[in-house]
């Protein structure tokens, strides 16, 4: 099996902590080189053992054996990093959110495949087995006909001062932030695309920043959905669906990494709750799977279009928290 040369842009804490691991455990991938700003990052290469370390983003893209770059910078510097680490020939894995509108995703989608690089957002949580158990147990008729999603994800931020998370320039805010995997979870857990979007929020008065955001979504066939977001509530990540017949609740959605990577599905049938437990290593099945796709010449599952719907649908829930209206989707 061949492998993909992994270069990293920026020290952020889960490069360190959670992709670079993930990467060395990974069968298709071999980690290369880092870079950041300044000389920290020989001291972080030395620790995590990364072969080279390059103190500009733009060197490490001029390295011809740097095949990928997984890019965690923060949101609002996504699109030009994006497109000149593809005009360099590097496959792109990009955290969340993939842009700060819609509009920037298009593009950055264009450049991707007119430079033939595969692109693909980092929402890491997709790739744990227990979601697609969810979706079993849904088509087969177990709960019945959905009638109701509900997601929510939140921590208490307590050290705000200087954190990107309240820099508005930089995309900061609980929705772009949390409220990102809840609108991805509701999206691909379902297979459908909301319609329209009412959405509110508790603003932060010095940053402007959402500390909170409270987001209801009408979708195909009546089926309605409840999100919220937050930097000022305890920590949870679940979403639950809920149909005439029963209910699946999964309390460790996004972050089932926290706990060992054991997930958690508990289905309500009737008079009878069962829990099932899946284990699975999300941000090493991310790796090979981005890994692979490369390798084998193939678009990710996960693409860049479904990035650009994503962001449709977060553009909505903002301009519906300007305008304190329902906002119809408009989506392809």
């Amino acid at each position: 099996m061949g492998k993909i040369r992994w270069g990293v842009l920026s020290t952020a804490n889960i490069a360190r902590t959670q992709v670079i691991p993930a990467i060395r455990r990974a069968e298709n991938a071999e980690m290369t080189a880092i870079a950041s700003r300044g000389i920290k990052v020989h001291e972080v290469a030395e620790e995590l053992e990364i072969p080279k370390a390059y103190e500009s983003y733009d060197a490490l893209l001029d390295d011809p054996e740097i095949d990928a770059v997984y890019l965690p910078l923060p949101n609002g510097l996504h699109k030009e990093w994006v497109e000149k680490a593809a005009k360099k020939g590097k496959h792109v894995l990009c955290e969340k959110p993939i842009s700060l509108t819609a509009d920037e995703a298009v593009e950055m989608v264009r450049v991707c495949q007119e430079q033939g690089v595969a692109f693909m957002e980092a929402f890491m949580y997709q790739f744990h087995p227990q979601h697609e158990r969810v979706r079993e147990i849904i088509a087969s008729g177990e709960i019945g006909e959905v009638k109701l999603f509900k997601s929510s994800h939140s921590f208490y931020l307590e050290n705000r001062d200087g954190d990107i998370r309240m820099d508005k320039e930089l995309g900061g805010g609980a929705l772009y932030d949390l409220g990102c995997y809840s609108i991805h979870a509701l999206r691909a857990i379902l297979h459908t695309e909301p319609l329209e979007v009412q959405a509110v929020a508790e603003l932060d008065p010095m940053s402007g920043v959402d500390l909170s955001t409270y987001v209801q979504f009408k979708l195909e066939n009546g089926v309605r959905a409840i999100i919220d977001c937050s930097f000022d509530m305890t920590h949870r990540n679940e979403y639950e669906v809920v149909g005439t017949k029963g209910s699946i609740k999964v309390p460790y959605a996004f972050r089932p990494d926290v706990i060992g990577g054991m997930g958690s599905v508990i289905v309500q049938s009737g008079d009878v709750t069962r829990e099932e437990r899946i284990h699975g290593d999300i941000y090493c099945i991310e790796v090979e799977h981005f890994s692979q796709a490369i390798l084998d010449g193939k678009e990710p599952l996960y693409s860049g279009a479904s990035a650009v719907e994503n962001m449709k649908v977060i553009d909505a829930c903002y301009e519906s928290i300007r305008a304190g209206k329902v906002v119809r989707i408009t989506s392809n």
